[in-house]
């Protein structure tokens, strides 16, 4: 049996400020097509400043979006390659 390995390129930029941090999340797909998703995070005034925290929070919110475009996408060529309907699994 015959493996051929195959990579995704993931790319995930921040901004933030003194209380919000948004997350854009773009992975290019091999057949060069690109998806995009966005995540925020906000610190409560009563936190404490911690910019990775926020990071975390936001990109982590941006690659769930990522992942559920993914599954959509997925989900709407085997539909297009069978002629049914598929039923994607939400974890």
């Amino acid at each position: 049996m015959m493996h051929t390995a195959v990579g995704w390129h993931v790319e995930l930029e921040f901004t933030e400020d003194e209380r919000h941090t948004r997350a854009a999340a773009m992975v290019r797909l091999p057949d060069g097509t690109e998806v995009r998703a966005h995540g925020h995070a906000s610190r409560h005034r009563a936190d404490s400043r911690q910019p990775r925290v926020g990071e975390e929070v936001a990109g982590a919110r941006a690659l769930n979006e990522l992942a559920m475009q993914l599954l959509t996408k997925a989900h709407g060529e085997i539909d297009d390659a069978s002629g049914r309907i598929s039923h994607p699994i939400h974890v």
